[in-house]
């Protein structure tokens, strides 16, 4: 009796089992299906682009989730990018691009790391500098000491390109500085970078850290740190996902930043003075020496803005152009509109709450979103999308108004984003603005830009 009684205790405790188990099951499932993987794609994400944004599972790096059995640790876990740290005294020697580490181990331990964050790119990735990480008897001896760790990582592969800089760069360095490094105690190593950035982007580079920027390019010194990590890490195309940050900073925290960077000398008389009759200063965004995507009706664009109420000015930035300058001209106006290029990236300049319109070419729908449709959702921008029709593009001339490009570039973009295909989108197109479509966007946008205005001055 005390026999049957004992199985069917035993009996009950597996059922019970059974049933927290399930139950521990379908949350953790429900968990990752709503969390830990992105929302379904939009209509016109090609199938390239949704296969790359369904792997891309984003979570905290193992290397800080697990105990370390080991002085160099990488991570290669992400689609876009790998990332090392090493947890014990390191000597950089920048002549070889190689991090020094002692250990016992006869047999040396090695790794190598490109630290730029699109892994996913098999043609850019190839010219980026691979970096070597080992851990042998002996390593050089070393000639400047640093008392604080190093961030290594390039600043090549597309820099040069204003979008590129910030989503292939800055972005990825606030997500990595705020992961890593709270206190902000860090030394930032550049494996390479073009002459022109640590001058152009040292106001910038200040607000990530107090200590000098070293680039490895023009170094032949030794350096030695505490500790290395290497790499950058990125959330996703123009993303900043406070779930993934300890500190739960958001873009309104990288916008912070940027304000503290230039904002100090924004100065400009221009922008200072008070009219009698004030009017919503709208940017303008040209294209007119680009290739592609220039509006060609501009002129006509223009008096048809300064008609819905705006004063209009045209930016139309180079290389060169100091980020001062363009700070203080976004910084200080109510609207923003233009058609979708790295330009746009200078949204990230205007002041939360102003308008942002972004015209939308034929087949960039997608893009549009993922580059910059997110920068204004951080940002509390009020933000609209002037999608082109068939007949406001020059394709139309080309292919005819019938074409499977024009009509469905999804169907088109199924397989993936071609370069041949991209080039007629992004550098055969141009756009001529249907005038009372764009009409009705700008008397929402004046409106909107008016309340801004008369609140924010």
């Amino acid at each position: 009796m005390k026999m049957k009684k004992r199985v069917l205790v035993a009996v009950a405790a597996l059922c019970l089992f059974f049933i927290v188990f399930q139950i521990s099951v379908s949350s953790t499932s429900r968990f990752l299906n709503n969390a830990a993987f992105p929302a379904k794609s939009t209509q016109e994400t090609t199938r390239g682009e949704s296969n790359l944004i369904s792997k891309q599972v984003h979570h905290p790096l193992t290397s800080l989730q697990l105990p370390l059995k080991s002085s160099i640790i990488c991570d290669r876990s992400s689609i876009r990018y790998d990332f090392c740290s090493i947890n014990v005294p390191t000597v950089l020697d920048p002549t070889t691009s190689t991090f020094f580490t002692m250990s016992s181990v006869p047999s040396p331990l090695v790794e190598r790391i490109r630290p730029y964050p699109r892994k996913f790119e098999d043609v850019i990735m190839a010219h980026i500098k691979n970096l070597t990480l080992t851990a042998a008897p002996r390593s050089p001896l070393c000639r400047v000491q640093h008392n604080a760790p190093a961030l290594v990582f390039a600043a090549s592969g597309y820099t040069g390109n204003f979008w590129h800089d910030f989503n292939d760069g800055f972005i990825p360095l606030f997500i990595t500085a705020n992961t890593i490094f709270p206190d902000q105690d860090f030394v930032i190593v550049v494996s390479e970078a073009p002459k022109w950035w640590p001058s152009k982007y040292a106001d910038l580079l200040r607000m990530f850290t107090k200590h000098p920027i070293i680039t490895m390019g023009n170094d032949t010194t030794t350096h030695c740190f505490p500790s290395a990590n290497l790499g950058l890490i990125t959330h996703g195309f123009m993303t900043i996902n406070q779930t993934l940050i300890p500190n739960s900073k958001t873009y309104m925290h990288f916008r912070g930043l940027l304000d503290k960077a230039y904002n100090k000398q924004a100065q400009d008389q221009r922008f200072t003075s008070k009219p009698t009759n004030p009017r919503p200063r709208l940017v303008l965004a040209s294209r007119r020496h680009a290739t592609g995507r220039t509006v060609m009706n501009q002129a006509q664009v223009i008096r048809l803005i300064k008609k819905a109420g705006f004063d209009v000015i045209v930016f139309e930035p180079k290389a060169n152009t100091s980020l001062y300058e363009s700070y203080t001209l976004l910084n200080s106006s109510h609207a923003f509109v233009g058609v979708h290029g790295a330009a746009l990236t200078h949204s990230l300049f205007l002041r939360p709450g102003s308008v942002f319109v972004q015209v939308v070419p034929i087949g960039l729908g997608w893009a549009a979103n993922a580059f910059f449709g997110r920068v204004a959702k951080g940002l509390n921008l009020e933000y609209f999308e002037y999608k082109i029709g068939v007949e406001e593009s020059s394709l139309v001339d080309k292919y005819g108004n019938d074409s499977l490009l024009l009509r469905d570039p999804f169907a088109l973009q199924k397989t993936g984003w071609p370069t041949e295909v991209m080039n007629i989108y992004l550098k055969e197109q141009n756009v001529k603005l249907d005038l009372v479509r764009f009409k009705g966007y700008l008397k929402k946008a004046y409106k909107k830009a008016k309340k801004f205005m008369d609140n924010n001055g």
